[in-house]
């Protein structure tokens, strides 16, 4: 594992990590991010989705929802940035050689003005058939101010291992 400084409560990365470092089990939380006008209004012009629960309040107002929500995808996206900035993603990304896939839940909507934080943990690790690389299953499950799940995700990641390492 990389040199790190050992802080109760808190993990300190320095250095690169590799597929044998990663740290199954623990759980990484961001900071939080409240989901603004801007984001829903913006994020529907660069997607190009404006479907009518996320841009007209008038129709999401008399739907279930009782008003508009965020699209998934936009949710999806700030769950990903958010944990980027996680330490221990940051030490991880030199190794990082490609998401090979994600799947994604919606349990609760999020609606504007919800704050969301990302739970991150590093659930599963295997070498790929031919050894010389790893395959890394994450958890990111982003949670609302109150609590609620908003995005429950698995992703996989493709890691190197540390140099040196037998194939």
């Amino acid at each position: 594992m990389p040199d790190s400084v050992p802080t109760p409560g808190i993990a300190v990365f320095t250095g690169t990590l590799y597929y044998e470092d990663v740290p199954l089990q623990q759980v990484f939380t961001t900071s939080g991010r409240t989901i603004t006008e801007a984001d829903v209004t913006s994020f529907a012009g660069l997607s190009g989705d404006y479907n009518m629960l996320h841009v007209d309040e008038d129709f999401a107002s008399k739907t279930a929802f009782g008003g508009r929500i965020a699209h998934g995808l936009l949710i999806l996206s700030i769950a990903s940035g958010l944990t980027t900035r996680l330490p221990v993603l940051t030490a991880l990304q030199p190794s990082l050689l490609g998401m090979t896939s994600v799947t994604c839940q919606w349990p609760s909507p999020t609606k504007i003005g919800d704050t969301l934080r990302v739970e991150l943990t590093f659930e599963s690790a295997k070498l790929t058939r031919s050894g010389s690389r790893g395959i890394v299953t994450e958890r990111r499950v982003a949670r609302a101010q109150d609590g609620r799940v908003v995005l429950d995700s698995q992703w996989d990641l493709l890691v190197a291992r540390r140099p040196g390492n037998p194939t």
